[in-house]
């Protein structure tokens, strides 16, 4: 089973805060930085704010799951922080991918279909 391409080190988050570009939505904050590698890789903050372990797990697992069915159409070669708002908490599946839609809409890193 293949890895999930993930940002783990700190370091690599601090940089994509300092030199990438951020938009947000009332769910969602999303940073995205081009590192020019092969792959995308996503880092997902959720803070006590948002709730206790489970809702922060929860919500985790939904911006993960909405990263890995729009992978194929995300442009190549990104980091992408996405922080999740305290409203996020209380939003379902639905919800959670119309905001990540909405913000990589925003910072076009949809690639058009053909």
């Amino acid at each position: 089973m293949r890895r999930f391409p993930s940002v783990k080190k700190n370091s690599d988050f601090q940089t994509v805060y300092k030199n990438g570009k951020s938009y947000a939505n009332k769910l969602l904050v999303m940073y995205v930085y081009e590192t020019g590698r092969d792959e995308t890789r996503i880092g997902i903050s959720v803070s006590k704010k948002v709730g206790n372990s489970v809702v922060r797990h929860r919500v985790t697992r939904l911006v993960r799951e909405s990263f890995r069915l729009h992978r194929e159409k995300t442009n190549s070669g990104l980091d992408i922080i996405v922080v999740a708002r305290a409203a996020a908490a209380a939003s379902d599946y639905k919800k959670i991918e119309s905001a990540y839609r909405h913000l990589c809409g925003l910072h076009n890193i949809i690639r058009e279909s053909k």
